[in-house]
């Protein structure tokens, strides 16, 4: 029972094991576009972008924090200070004991009389013995805990445009990073696209190669039976089994050449793929104007934003010669015990800053300059994308119209070699022609069906290249 069971699980699971079957083109374009790793590693890249934009912008915006400290000190400075922070400083904490009991002595000594006490008191010697009394209130206080707790806002009021620049970069290289999954995906479609006219191509040769060998087959019976009746030689059947050797090779290849594109092809999207829709083996030719090419094709596209954000470095840079403006508040209260009495020992500060950098070794100036280089480079690598991408778009289609050209020489040649093979044949069985004619005619069908296959192939690849660079969209 047990084993019937696992039986019919595993004949159930079969199906889910073995892949996606019959997929579509435009099933696989949308699959590429969300699972493939390479293009989900973009999308986090962008996804950093975004945030670094955030925080570009967050900088507007000023700091908050939120400070506490916990303090215990014998440090008499620090004891003073701890005091004053909490409000709770009095004479005491300066050593006015020891200078009082100072002048008590003074007051005993005068006998209550106070012209002897201002006589005394008046007495360089009393003022410098007094005087250089070391109060032990104040060098030598008892060790005290302090607990502070502070909030801060800073805030910048003006930075000559420095920051508003460093938005406008940030979102540029945010949009930039945009453009190059938009880069990743127009390169994974094409590998896509690429695997489907591949092996489509592949199970057309395959189809073909199957019918040479059929035809293979029938001219091998039609030896045998000329050899029966004396017509032929050993030789010629041995011949005939070394051709069929040959073309069998070719279609083993072609067979593991479609079991590789599948297999880049299930890399492609990330999952297991059986079977395809096939589609047909050549790709339609696009249109390419030269302006579509400029408003469309993300290199350029990339190299015009790289000049705004060099414009936009220049900016940045300038900003140097102007002040920098900025405000700040602090509240907070501090006592021996934590978040003690915190409003009746609270207190504030407000300010504002202004900076103004006047002289720094001729640094600004150098940046500068750099940065309108910078800008006149990109410029120049605006205007060589444009250039080079259309001398691209016009080589390929040069290229693409030759292919053309040599698939239709070669369609035509593997039909008239097909003919000649059949009319060889033919000519065998009347024993006009040898089976090395028969053979070689045979040969050149397989070598212009390889070529056909070959240019096909190229031809593709060309195309979608192009496709890649005008970057019209989902394309098909």
């Amino acid at each position: 029972m047990w084993i019937k069971i696992c039986c019919i699980v595993a004949v159930a699971a079969m199906p889910l094991l073995g892949g996606i079957q019959n997929l579509s083109l435009v099933q696989a374009l949308e699959i590429v576009k969300h699972d493939n790793l390479e293009v989900k590693i973009s999308h986090f890249e962008e996804q950093m972008k975004a945030y670094e934009e955030e925080a570009a912008k967050g900088m507007n915006y000023g700091k908050l924090d939120l400070t506490i400290n916990g303090m215990r000190s014998n440090d008499a400075l620090n004891v003073f200070g701890f005091k004053l922070q909490s409000r709770e400083a009095n004479f005491g904490d300066f050593g006015f004991s020891d200078f009082l009991g100072g002048i008590g002595n003074v007051m005993q000594a005068s006998g209550g009389d106070f012209a002897t006490f201002s006589q005394m008191m008046s007495d360089p010697a009393a003022q410098a013995q007094m005087l250089a009394l070391e109060p032990t209130d104040l060098n030598y206080p008892e060790a005290r805990n302090l607990f502070q707790t502070k909030l801060t806002y800073k805030i910048p009021l003006y930075t000559g445009g420095k920051l508003t620049e460093y938005g406008n970069i940030t979102h540029a290289l945010y949009q930039m990073s945009r453009m190059d999954t938009s880069k990743v995906i127009n390169a994974k479609i094409f590998q896509v696209k690429k695997a489907f006219y591949d092996i489509s191509l592949v199970d057309d040769y395959i189809y073909n190669l199957r019918k040479i060998i059929k035809n293979i087959d029938t001219l091998q019976n039609v030896v045998i039976s000329m050899k029966k009746e004396g017509y032929a030689q050993d030789v010629d059947i041995l011949e005939v089994d070394a051709r069929k050797a040959e073309a069998s090779s070719l279609y083993n290849q072609a067979i593991l050449n479609r079991e590789l594109a599948y297999q880049f092809l299930s890399f492609l999207l990330n999952r297991e793929v059986s079977s395809i829709r096939t589609v047909q083996v050549m790709a339609q030719m696009p249109s390419a104007r030269l302006s579509d090419v400029y408003r469309d094709n993300i290199d350029i596209r990339k190299a015009e934003l790289g000049l705004r954000i060099s414009q936009m470095a220049v900016k940045a840079e300038q900003a140097s010669y102007l002040p920098t403006v900025g405000a700040f508040g602090e509240y907070g209260s501090s006592d021996d015990k934590f978040l003690n009495e915190f409003t009746q020992k609270d207190s504030y500060t407000v300010g504002v800053q202004i900076n103004f950098n006047l002289f720094n070794g001729g640094i600004d100036k150098a940046n500068i300059e750099k940065a309108k280089v910078k800008n006149l480079q990109v410029q120049q690598q605006v205007e060589l994308a444009k250039k080079g991408i259309a001398l691209k778009v016009k080589q390929l289609k040069t290229e693409i119209l030759s292919l053309d050209a040599d698939i239709k020489s070669y369609q035509t040649q593997f039909k008239f070699a097909k003919k000649v093979y059949a009319s060889y044949q033919a000519r065998y069985k009347e024993g006009i022609s040898s089976i090395s004619d028969v053979l070689i005619k045979q040969s050149k069908e397989l070598e212009v069906l390889l070529e056909l296959q070959t240019v096909k192939n190229k031809r593709n690849a060309k195309v979608f290249e192009l496709n890649s660079i005008l970057n019209p969209g989902d394309y098909l």
